[in-house]
């Protein structure tokens, strides 16, 4: 739960084991009913998949969550285990909110758990090793009012002020794979920015839209 090389540009070459699921010597048809209750997650209601801990951890097999940012901004990298044990750790959830933070003003706010389960799911959909690249975490209502200012694709009531939303891509996934993997999961709005080169995510409303 340490940052590592926080403040250094390191460009998302973070080396971590993936969120793939670690299963014993089992039978087929063993494996395909796991298998079969990971791609479940995409059937389920944005409410239910807030609850992942109460019922999701077997499934995933794996007993503890972990995710990996590189503030593009900032510079800042971090490799954190936020849940484990069945509960969130709060020390680990403060060091997100604050690699997570308005980078123009440095206020921090409390990132939405939800949100951070779903990019753990995404994540291991993916299949990815390498960090969530951050183009935007939260934003205060001042930064976020002066950039509705200068661009329309910027929405004035942004889920982004409050902590439930977020701006990424990753080294070793197509951008549009990520987007279909967020699609997939039927969890929250998905935003589609290829030319700007990024996928927006959030814990809002099941609903989708592509931008420039």
């Amino acid at each position: 739960m340490t940052h590592q090389q926080a403040g250094q540009k390191n460009s998302g070459l973070i080396g971590f084991e993936s969120a793939e699921l670690e299963l014993p010597d089992i039978s087929r048809r063993k494996f395909a009913l796991g298998a079969a209750a990971v791609v479940g997650l995409a059937a389920l209601p944005n409410e239910a998949f807030a609850s992942i801990p109460k019922f999701q951890a077997k499934p995933l097999a794996k007993p503890a969550r972990f995710l990996a940012f590189d503030n593009l901004h900032t510079g800042e990298t971090i490799k954190v285990t936020y849940w484990e044990k069945g509960q969130y750790i709060k020390g680990a959830l403060s060091e997100i909110n604050h690699i997570l933070r308005d980078h123009r003003n440095n206020e921090v706010k409390r990132i939405d758990k939800a949100l951070l389960d779903q990019l753990f799911v995404l994540h291991n959909k993916l299949g990815s090793r390498k960090a969530f690249q951050v183009i935007s975490g939260y934003r205060s209502p001042k930064s976020n009012a002066m950039m509705h200012d200068r661009s329309r694709g910027v929405a004035k009531k942004s889920m982004h002020i409050e902590g439930r939303a977020i701006d990424i891509r990753l080294q070793d996934a197509a951008l549009s794979n990520v987007h279909k993997a967020a699609l997939a999961m039927n969890a929250g709005g998905v935003g589609y920015y290829p030319s700007s080169q990024f996928v927006h995510v959030d814990t809002g409303k099941v609903r989708h839209w592509g931008g420039a």
